[in-house]
């Protein structure tokens, strides 16, 4: 049985972490997520450090589909190197659990 993924990713502001939640979830390459933040946010970039508020959108999906969705999140996201990284959940309510592989496609 495939495995069921929590993926996030992130976004320099609500408008786009909303489109690509959205256009992940009707292209069946996500059962559903949600968006947190802003977040403040530091990091190293282009030689110096740089800070910035940020979303960050959790999607849920599987194995068998994680290359599918971060390919699509690379071709929709505004940025060239966004953050995109992907748990695999060991543990969770059946329902929940069945309803995310019945879900994605």
């Amino acid at each position: 049985m495939t495995a069921v993924l929590h993926v996030s990713v992130t976004a320099g502001s609500l408008e786009v972490a909303r489109r690509l939640l959205t256009s992940a979830v009707r292209a069946r390459l996500a059962a559903g997520g949600r968006i947190g933040g802003p977040y403040e946010s530091v990091f190293w970039h282009e030689g110096t450090v740089g800070a910035a508020d940020e979303w960050t959108i959790l999607l849920i999906t599987t194995e068998e589909r994680f290359a599918a969705l971060r390919d699509h999140l690379l071709a929709e996201h505004e940025w060239d190197n966004p953050e995109i990284a992907a748990v695999v959940l060991d543990h969770g309510s059946e329902p929940y659990l069945r309803w995310a592989r019945d879900t994605v496609h």
